[in-house]
């Protein structure tokens, strides 16, 4: 028989499930992205381990940050320049659109992303360019006002791949000062000081501006979407039935390009 203890935790999980499923319900409502049930699936899993293992604490009030060795070791020895990944005279460029509190990005940055650093960006074949589109809430420009500023010290991929390990919710309010300094911190900015001065830069404003007006003309309906470019016009990505650029299509739309 369960202790009360155990009980008790039983059913904070389970109430923990039901915020994440219904967060993920209401975004999939609001991005009319059609998801398949295994993609679905697998979000809700990395979601509800994310969620679950913060309960209780902020990774900004002293408690470590998930996923530092395994960032680090990810991007050892890329070139990061501002939002670009890999080599800078790489012939194809992918685009990702992206909020960093999407929790369908942070499902790509720790189970597709990685296996495109590892491949076509590491051989050179292609560099990544991350442009933030923000489009869960409040919150989203924020957290990509740090990215930026984390950019200006060379740390703008150590900085959005760290924050993806560690997101909460959308729209619960774990974006604060104090996590995405912890975020910036971790991901080796040297000058937090300078950070915080850069991440006030009206410059990013309009950059997110552009972004969203690119986006719309794509005709892009969600995060994350993507699109390529060898030097010439950018063109989307295309979709798999799920709504959704897979691996494979990523990978096939690099090969093509170059």
């Amino acid at each position: 028989m369960a202790s009360r203890t155990e009980e008790q935790e039983m059913r904070r999980e389970e109430r923990q499930r039901a915020e994440v499923e219904a967060h993920v319900k209401e975004r999939r409502q609001r991005l009319v992205k059609l998801t398949s049930a295994a993609v679905f699936l697998a979000i809700i899993a990395v979601v509800v381990a994310v969620v679950i293992s913060q309960s209780g604490s902020s990774s900004g009030g002293g408690t470590e940050l998930k996923g530092v060795a395994t960032v680090n070791s990810q991007l050892k020895g890329l070139p990061q320049n501002g939002p670009v990944i890999g080599d800078p005279n790489a012939k194809v460029t992918l685009i990702e659109y992206g909020d960093l509190q999407c929790t369908t990005c942070g499902f790509y940055a720790q189970s597709i992303i990685p296996s495109l650093l590892s491949g076509p960006v590491r051989s050179g074949d292609a560099k990544i360019e991350f442009r933030p589109w923000s489009i869960i809430g409040p919150d989203s420009s924020p957290a990509a006002e740090g990215a930026y500023a984390a950019g200006e010290q060379g740390r703008f991929w150590s900085y959005i791949e760290l924050f993806y390990h560690n997101q909460g919710g959308e729209n619960s309010g774990y974006v604060t000062d104090d996590f995405m300094t912890a975020v910036a911190k971790d991901a080796g900015v040297a000058d937090i000081g300078q950070w915080n001065d850069d991440r006030s830069n009206p410059r990013w404003k309009r950059m997110i501006d552009q972004h969203d007006q690119q986006a719309n003309a794509f005709g892009f309906t969600g995060t994350p979407s993507f699109a390529i470019t060898a030097g010439g016009p950018a063109k989307p990505v295309p979709l798999g039935s799920n709504g959704l650029s897979s691996l494979g299509q990523l990978e096939a739309s690099i090969r093509q390009a170059g």
